[in-house]
């Protein structure tokens, strides 16, 4: 047998030096400080929307883009150029997962709102007789229960929109009626991975399974409860005017409720069984309202003839009096809340540039590295009120502290309901400083803040003491 001279083949050198896959720290460049200034600056003008009216999307698209612009010049001609790639495209998938999510059940929503499935709701409590004490705990208590599918945000704007037309010009009644909605919706969006960002975003990280959040139903029942039973005390018993509002429900409403549902549990499904992103599962759901509003505009000339027949007039003339509307999907993705959508953008790119410049590993020796978890988990929920819940989460998920599911658990409650120390604290109290302008302010919402703190102290207690053997 011939045997190979190794040393007569030309093999090509091997380069035996370590490759650095560790970025570089720049936390004390001029250019990484230039970046932190700017993210500080964009968030100020994030929570002076009120008074500067401009979307808040627009400074933090912004700041992404010279953040990002900053760190790919620091990294010129290091030969790392490739990782700090890398770390680009994996904070884009992140927030390309959460887009999807998102956009399919804002989609949903929409769709709801379109077959007038909320009017309907408000014209029932509207018309039903309350007094405002029982008003203020009905749209509190249904703020609980519907944030967990609907998400807190569109939730607190339904609610609002019933107190709004209940309490008219009485500031006092609407003003603590919003208060109680913020609480109760961030409160209820907070045991489900459907109710916030926050807790999607935990949910999508891998950090706790989907049953894994009802541990939270009773630390969040709490933190709704504490502040609602003392603020209803200060809520007149006298019963508002009726209003003989009658709405009808558009074709296919009832049947659009059962295809979200259904959305959920195939998005529960696919992350559960198969490890896939929760959001894969989310656009599966889509199709199915797709393939319905097909259904719906197939079938919808003979819908009109048979509701014309029973109402006794031309299909024509039916039709002219908007009783049956044409159903079409993508006018629902169109009216997504966008502004929102890219605002999330913003934020995501921002705090992944400003991790990978070495500020959130500072910040997580700072806190997580001095503190017992319990505590900075804790004072997580108080950056929330200040910062936005949003960009404090996923700066915790980036820093990836090595916590247990208890304290997973208790990071996920504080920053949800964190959020209701301050009316800007949540994108519900924001949303409603524009919705009940005058009635609702930050002032208003300050006034109340030492006894939602009391809630929030409780609630927090609660989950130590049923979870305590996590």
């Amino acid at each position: 047998m011939k045997h190979l001279d190794i040393q007569s083949v030309n093999l090509p050198p091997v380069n035996l030096t370590p490759v650095n896959l560790t970025p570089l720290d720049l936390v004390n460049h001029p250019l990484a400080i230039l970046c932190l200034m700017l993210f500080g600056i964009a968030y100020i003008l994030v929570m002076t929307e009120e008074y500067t009216s401009m979307r808040k999307s627009k400074p933090v698209l912004l700041c992404a883009g010279l953040i990002w612009g900053i760190v790919a010049f620091l990294y010129m001609g290091t030969g790392m150029e490739e990782l700090m790639q890398k770390e680009l495209e994996r904070t884009i998938l992140e927030y390309a997962e959460l887009l999807l999510f998102l956009l399919v059940a804002m989609t949903y929503v929409n769709a709801l709102e379109e077959r007038k499935v909320f009017l309907a709701l408000k014209a029932w409590i509207v018309n039903k007789g309350f007094s405002q004490r029982q008003i203020f705990w009905i749209t509190g208590l249904l703020s609980f229960i519907i944030s967990p599918f609907a998400d807190n945000l569109t939730t607190a704007l339904l609610m609002c929109a019933v107190i709004v037309a209940i309490g008219g010009k009485d500031k006092k009644f609407v003003g603590i009626s919003c208060i109680n909605i913020v609480v109760a919706a961030n409160a209820g969006g907070t045991f489900s991975p459907f109710g916030d960002i926050t807790t999607l975003m935990v949910w999508q990280a891998g950090k706790l399974a989907f049953l894994e959040f009802s541990a939270l139903f009773l630390p969040s029942l709490v933190n709704f409860l504490v502040p609602a039973v003392i603020m209803s005390l200060f809520v007149d018993k006298k019963i508002p005017r009726k209003q003989n509002e009658k709405i009808e429900v558009k074709r296919g409403a009832n049947r659009i409720i059962f295809l979200f549902l259904l959305t959920i549990l195939t998005s529960v499904a696919f992350h559960t069984l198969f490890h896939l992103p929760p959001a894969v599962g989310m656009m599966m759901g889509l199709s199915y309202l797709q393939f319905f509003g097909y259904y719906l505009r197939k079938s919808l000339s003979r819908s009109i003839a048979r509701k014309a027949a029973k109402a006794k007039v031309s299909s024509e003339e039916f039709f002219r009096m908007g009783a049956i509307v044409p159903f079409d999907v993508f006018n629902r993705v169109a009216k997504s809340e966008w502004d929102t959508l890219i605002f999330f953008y913003g934020v995501v790119m921002c705090i992944g540039g400003l991790g990978f410049l070495g500020y959130l590993e500072l910040l997580s020796m700072n806190t997580y590295g001095l503190f017992h978890p319990t505590i900075a988990n804790s004072l997580v929920g108080i950056f929330s009120a200040i910062l936005d819940n949003i960009p404090v989460m996923f700066a915790v998920l980036n820093m990836n502290p090595d916590m247990n599911q208890g304290q997973w658990l208790l990071v996920t409650l504080t920053a949800g309901v964190g959020g209701s120390l301050l009316a800007t604290g949540s994108a519900a109290g924001v949303a409603l400083l524009g919705q009940a302008r005058g009635s609702y302010t930050f002032m208003t919402h300050l006034k109340w803040a030492p006894v939602i703190m009391l809630g929030y102290v409780a609630s927090i207690l609660t989950l130590i003491l049923i979870n305590s053997q996590l």
